[in-house]
């Protein structure tokens, strides 16, 4: 007998998109580029981003195989005006990826909790890029994310202030 379908061996992970800030122009273009990976309609819903005048944000959860984050990822990277991080959880390990202008794209691999996952060669390259204690200090920051989290910290702040503004009204 003959199977109708093929056996999927696409692992599904659970996706979430966060873009704090994107220029009006390219809300469509953003929309069409992540519906070209994920291959379905999605309709985004987006809301003033008041931190950055003239921009917008929106969030995006959204299952899919694994690597379907970085694919989103690498599609808005190259408008360099985003601010956005993407979020993919997969048994046992999930990947962030996070991009400012100012800084440019940061991946780091994590665990179930989120926690940032470091390989021994990553410690390795530090330490041997570095001559003294802040070096290092420096260089796992880095490895880590700190200075993306630190540039979009502000954005995930003016988001909680307007929830507490809503909520005291």
């Amino acid at each position: 007998m003959q199977r109708l379908t093929q056996p999927s061996n696409r692992l599904q992970v659970r996706g979430f998109l966060t873009i704090y800030s994107a220029p009006s122009a390219l809300r469509h273009h953003i929309d069409w580029a992540i519906q070209s990976v994920l291959g379905n309609w999605i309709n985004l819903t987006w809301r003033q981003q008041n931190l950055v005048p003239g921009t917008f944000r929106t969030q995006l959860e959204f299952r899919d195989r694994a690597g379907a984050s970085a694919e989103i990822a690498s599609a808005l990277a190259s408008w360099h005006y985003l601010n956005f991080e993407v979020i993919e959880s997969g048994e046992p390990v999930g990947e962030i990826f996070r991009f400012t202008p100012e800084l440019g794209m940061h991946r780091v691999a994590i665990d179930q909790s989120g926690a940032a996952l470091l390989s021994e060669n990553q410690i390795t390259q530090c330490l041997a890029k570095s001559f003294d204690e802040d070096a290092i200090r420096e260089g796992i920051a880095k490895i880590l994310g700190t200075p993306w989290e630190n540039q979009l910290e502000r954005f995930r702040s003016a988001d909680t202030l307007a929830t507490a503004h809503l909520r005291a009204i």
